[in-house]
């Protein structure tokens, strides 16, 4: 059986970026890491996954850090979470789009 198709529009990076996680009702962030990264979400590994449909507001710490609200789309279990990002402030998207850039171009030359 052929995998799925691949329903992202934007290149992703894998690359381990350290993750605040806030959730509503609930002041205290839990930790953790990306897993990969795109322009319009990411995956976060976690032994205790949040259900689909679950909001979330982020810290993704980057260069800087970009305050991100999202949306669990995919819930694999005692894996993550497939996280689409709803909403960044326009700085905090370009800041993204750096950072992927230059994580693309450091993957192309260290594939050399």
């Amino acid at each position: 059986m052929p995998p799925p198709p691949e329903r992202r529009s934007d290149s992703r990076v894998k690359i381990k970026a350290p993750v605040e996680i806030y959730v509503e009702g609930n002041d205290t962030p839990l930790r953790g890491a990306t897993s990969d990264i795109a322009l319009h979400g990411c995956y976060i590994e976690s032994v205790f996954p949040f259900p689909i449909g679950t909001i979330l507001d982020l810290k993704l710490q980057v260069d800087g850090t970009l305050l991100v609200q999202a949306k669990v789309v995919t819930c694999d279990p005692q894996v993550g979470n497939g996280i689409q990002f709803t909403k960044m402030l326009p700085e905090d998207i370009e800041e993204l789009k750096a950072f992927i850039a230059a994580a693309e171009k450091a993957d192309a030359e260290n594939s050399k």
